[in-house]
């Protein structure tokens, strides 16, 4: 014998209701559109509207991700806990590998950085060889107030960078860049974010296409110490962060300090593995310098690797001065 409710589920729509009977005594009615379950866990169920198809991942036992798309995505999300953080990390099961571990690791190498500049109460990072502004925007994301000071030197790069900055007092830009001596010299351009001061080296001309088209642009070279008294005006207790990313020429940025290296608290650089610049120091020669200089590393993620090998072409390597961690 059919209860009452049972009854009115089979006559609604005879009136023109739809009903999804999700059972237990419950039901999902509408006027428009066919509805849709879709079972989350043990305890609940998802109800969509139309004939899309719905992944569930369950993050925690209270807690589930839902992604829509097409086809069937069942199964196409993996949850890795990280840990005893209390963190979780879902990622699309169908992605490269070498693409999801270089995005992984600039995405750990920023947090990193962001956590490193609260540690040590950085309050000014020279951000050499900006480009466009992207470190200092993703600085800027992770949550770091304090001042940015920039340094770029190629014309097309440079007005990207002061549109980044126009609209933020504490990011002053330079239009120059740092090296061991002051002079104006020549740069290799039009290589997009690996413009150099270096050539190419065979093994660059070999991975990158973008070194065959070779043009050059007269830039000015300052040394570091000579524009740090200006960059650090107005702070009544500086703690500089340098950070170099100058395609082959980071070395000859940091010689430019001079003896205020002493002053910075920590740095970070593009250590090369396989030489895309000729002239250009391998990592070894690169860490040892930082070393000689007090600084020692806190952390390696890779930036570029060998499609075919998997071999790691460069590094970034955050580096900090363990004496001027706050007490």
């Amino acid at each position: 014998m059919q209860t009452l409710y049972r009854s009115l589920l089979n006559v609604l729509p005879r009136l023109g209701v739809q009903v999804l009977d999700l059972g237990s005594g419950t039901a999902v009615l509408s006027r428009r559109g066919k509805r849709k379950r879709t079972a989350v866990g043990r305890e609940a169920d998802l109800v969509t509207r139309g004939s899309g198809r719905y992944a569930v991942t369950r993050v925690r036992p209270d807690t589930w991700v839902v992604a829509r798309g097409r086809g069937d995505p069942s199964g196409a999300w993996t949850n890795v806990r990280l840990g005893d953080t209390g963190a979780h990390l879902l990622y699309d099961a169908g992605s490269d590998e070498r693409t999801f571990q270089l995005a992984a690791a600039t995405y750990l190498c920023g947090h990193h950085v962001a956590g490193l500049l609260e540690k040590y109460e950085v309050n000014c990072v020279f951000d050499v060889g900006a480009n466009a502004g992207q470190y200092g925007r993703r600085l800027r994301q992770l949550g770091y107030t304090g001042r940015i000071v920039s340094f770029e030197p190629t014309e097309e790069a440079f007005g990207k960078l002061e549109k980044a900055a126009k609209d933020d007092p504490e990011w002053w830009v330079f239009p120059f860049a740092l090296g061991r001596e002051e002079a104006t010299q020549s740069m290799h351009v039009g290589w997009a974010t690996m413009n150099s001061l270096l050539g190419a080296s065979d093994y660059g001309k070999e991975r990158y296409r973008r070194f065959a088209k070779d043009r050059t642009e007269e830039i000015e070279i300052r040394r570091l110490d000579s524009v740090m008294d200006k960059a650090l005006a107005g702070l009544t207790d500086p703690r500089p962060y340098l950070k170099m990313d100058t395609q082959g020429y980071d070395l000859e940025v940091f010689a430019g300090a001079g003896e205020r290296i002493e002053e910075f608290v920590g740095l970070q650089s593009e250590v090369a593995v396989l030489r895309l610049y000729e002239g250009s120091p391998g990592m070894s020669e690169a860490v040892a310098a930082y070393e000689d200089s007090g600084f020692g590393i806190t952390g390696m993620y890779p930036v570029t690797r060998e499609d075919t090998t998997g071999r790691v072409v460069e590094f970034d390597c955050v580096m900090m001065r363990a004496a001027a961690a706050p007490k």
